[in-house]
């Protein structure tokens, strides 16, 4: 049977099972440590070493030889912190090295395993299970992990396991990230090694004032419901602490005004200076940067940051620098759609507007590595085509920033170093995949290559990546295979994000090749990041702020008419999908604005921003307490029914597709949508997917949500055929 590509898709995992992640870089540049799966089609990723010097690779950790071909067993906290970071593969998905990164700790199926990075052995330590989130202290002598809601350490060697502090009740758990942290703050973390591996900074996280709601299983009545601590807007949050404990068992409260910041955001600890804390308002309108004395766990503020809207949170900062500046991202001159992201040193910028800085990569002696868009607060934005993002580095001491390319054209990279080598990843438009080198940071020049063994797509793309409208919107489109102008106009497929945090317009084969699948079932697909994406501008991104709806909603509208003047656009058939808040806007889309949109599918939508937690939606949105009118606005349903859709309007078909399994937007979104759309006699459809989750990995799932999806959208624009 011929592979299509629904089904290549699904069981590659989106093409990305096989390629190397997660790269350590020993600090004397000599070695370079990675994740990656045997084939394209394997979920089981192993922990690999390649040499610098020679390029020989060798497996330090086989998870098939570890468990000896058992099957990998999940415990629920590893099961949350896989759907937090949205991690659906398996084996050793994530592991932690001491700093000479010549040890690293990892679980399997819930157990405890160090691999020596220098002889290939790996061993299980005898611990109690399930463990999670296992890391060596800085020194390699004992590694530190989390196991029922304790925070415990063992030596290297397997002796004298102890606990440093364990729950006082079942709401509490020591050295984890709550939910909201994980989630929404992308902090994954709950503790942090002090540099002399004498301590550790512990989170405390109490969810017992968090209200519980019920996820139950309805294809499987004999088994219990799922309480589950989920934050919901305008509701409390879990009791975050902080705490400093001693391997020689001394226990030391860190203390900052948590009535006032309840947010604690980030936390770093290096060689560097004492540890420093991000903690943030609740309506994250203000931040404090914390200074903790070690001896007596009290703080004192180095910086505090205002903003009138919302302050990001960002990748790899706030940090010390070695000589003790703090290094930090902040917005400066924000407008109404324009502004600076800059990285800065202490009180001194390191870099201008004319880019737009997204995340510190590593933080070196003389220099900081970071990751950039093309900005535009110099006014001078379009020299390079939208999706563009680039690694540069800048000297700690200021002067000329440098892009890291071992690629020409727009791409899209990430890179980590250590020791004059770095791994630097690049995609680009014109292959698929991404590209692994070894650079030698002295002068660039390439110094090996980490090899993947990810599958190529059975097709291919060629994305115009564009910007549209007066705003200049990015977008990408994308036409049918062969397709000639003689053949006239096509019916329209939107699919956007659309929303905050996700920007889908990027300069990466692989991002578009589902949208080049569904153009080749006839559609002329459009893909906008309208306001409220990132990579752009502050301004940008905060033009969402109390208008989550209308805003988003107006930029998908702009594109599609601005593209439809020079691109051939039936915009008598357009219909739209997406997922997450894409599906937000896709039901948005036909209920809002049905002279435009004529057809959706909406995938794991939010319908009702009260029912979403709290760190995300009262950024945008206040809370409901505060703030009824915005919730009315940008919600798809009152309590009474539909949200400002008139009665008249014209009804347009809807695909709603859900995991009764979702534990961040949970299917109550999907079902009181449904019970609104029936009450105001809307036809639709309603797809429920019984034990998925928001990830809706599986490869059968994944496969054939495709399949229906075009089906759908096909019957429901008058298209002739099926895939």
């Amino acid at each position: 049977m011929a592979t299509t590509f629904p089904r290549q898709h699904a069981r590659t995992h989106r093409f990305t099972l096989g390629a190397p992640r997660s790269f350590t870089v020993a600090p004397d540049g000599s070695r370079v440590v990675f994740l990656r799966s045997r084939s394209g089609s394997d979920l089981a990723n192993l922990l690999w070493v390649q040499e610098v010097a020679d390029g020989q690779e060798r497996i330090a950790a086989d998870p098939e030889a570890l468990l000896g071909g058992a099957a990998e067993e999940l415990s629920p906290e590893e099961r949350a912190r896989r759907e937090r970071s949205r991690e659906g593969t398996a084996g050793v998905v994530a592991y932690a090295t001491d700093s000479s990164v010549r040890m690293a700790a990892f679980a399997l199926s819930g157990r405890l395993f160090t691999a020596d990075l220098l002889s290939e052995r790996s061993q299980e330590l005898p611990t109690p299970t399930p463990v999670v989130d296992p890391r060596p202290s800085p020194d390699g002598q004992h590694v530190a992990y989390v196991t029922g809601g304790a925070l415990r350490v063992v030596t290297a060697t397997g002796k004298d396991d102890r606990a440093l502090a364990e729950p006082e009740a079942e709401t509490v758990a020591w050295g984890l990230a709550e939910f909201i942290a994980a989630e929404e703050m992308s902090r994954t973390r709950g503790y942090w090694w002090s540099p002399d591996s004498d301590r550790l900074l512990v989170a405390r996280a109490d969810d017992a004032p968090v209200r519980r709601w019920t996820i139950a299983d309805p294809a499987n009545p004999q088994e219990e419901p799922a309480r589950v601590a989920y934050p919901a807007a305008g509701m409390e949050n879990a009791e975050v602490t902080l705490h400093l404990l001693g391997l020689d068992g001394s226990r030391t409260e860190v203390v900052w005004d948590r009535e006032r910041y309840p947010y604690l955001a980030r936390a770093h600890w290096s060689d560097a200076g004492p540890p420093l804390l991000l903690v943030q308002t609740r309506d994250q309108r203000e931040a404090v940067y914390l200074r903790v004395d070690t001896a007596t766990g009290a703080t004192s503020v180095t910086l505090t940051e205002n903003d009138p809207i919302w302050l990001e949170l960002f990748g790899g900062v706030p940090a010390w620098a070695p000589d003790g500046e703090l290094i930090r991202i902040t917005d400066r001159a924000a407008t109404a759609e324009g502004g600076a992201r800059v990285l800065m040193a202490g009180a001194r910028p390191l870099t201008t507007p004319a880019l737009h800085v997204r995340a510190v990569l590593d933080i070196g002696d003389d220099d900081v590595l970071f990751s950039a868009s093309e900005g535009d607060g110099d006014g001078s934005a379009g020299r390079r085509a939208p999706g563009d993002i680039g690694v540069y580095r800048v000297p700690l001491a200021g002067g000329e920033v440098v892009r890291v390319a071992d690629e020409d054209g727009p791409h899209l990279a990430s890179a980590t170093r250590g020791g004059g080598t770095l791994v630097l990843s690049t995609a680009t438009l014109s292959r698929p995949g991404a590209r692994v080198v070894l650079l030698r940071e002295s002068d660039s020049a390439r110094i090996g290559a980490v090899a993947s063994y990810a599958e190529t797509p059975v097709l291919t793309t060629a994305p115009r990546l564009l910007h549209a409208g007066k705003r200049r919107i990015p977008a990408a489109l994308v036409l049918p295979t062969g397709y000639r102008e003689s053949d006239g106009p096509l019916p329209v497929l939107m699919d956007p994000y659309g929303g905050p945090h996700g920007q889908r317009v990027v300069a990466a084969h692989n991002a578009h090749l589902t949208a080049q699948w569904f153009a080749d079932q006839g559609f002329a697909v459009v893909t906008a990041d309208g306001r409220g994406t990132p990579g752009h501008s502050p301004g940008w991104e905060k033009a969402v702020a109390q208008r989550l709806a209308s805003v988003t909603l107006d930029d998908q509208v702009e594109a599609l008419h601005a593209l439809a003047e020079d691109f051939p656009l039936d915009l008598s058939r357009v219909g739209i999908r997406g997922w997450s808040y894409g599906g937000y806007l896709a039901a948005l889309a036909v209920l809002r604005r049905p002279d435009v949109f004529h057809a959706a599918v909406a995938g794991a939508p939010v319908t009702d921003w009260r029912l979403y937690d709290t760190h995300y939606t009262e950024r945008y949105c206040g809370t409901p307490q505060d703030d009824p009118e915005v919730y009315a606005e940008s919600s798809l349903l009152t309590d009474e029914g539909l949200s400002l859709v008139e009665a008249d309007s014209p009804h347009r078909p809807m695909m709603i597709i859900h995991g009764l399994a979702d534990d961040n937007v949970v299917v109550a979104h999907a079902l009181r949508l449904s019970s609104a759309l029936l009450a105001a006699g809307r036809a639709h459809e309603v797809l429920p997917l019984s034990g998925v989750t928001h990830m809706a990995s599986g490869a059968e799932v994944a496969e054939n949500l495709l399949l229906l999806q075009v089906g759908f959208l096909k019957r429901s624009l008058g298209m002739a055929g099926t895939p």
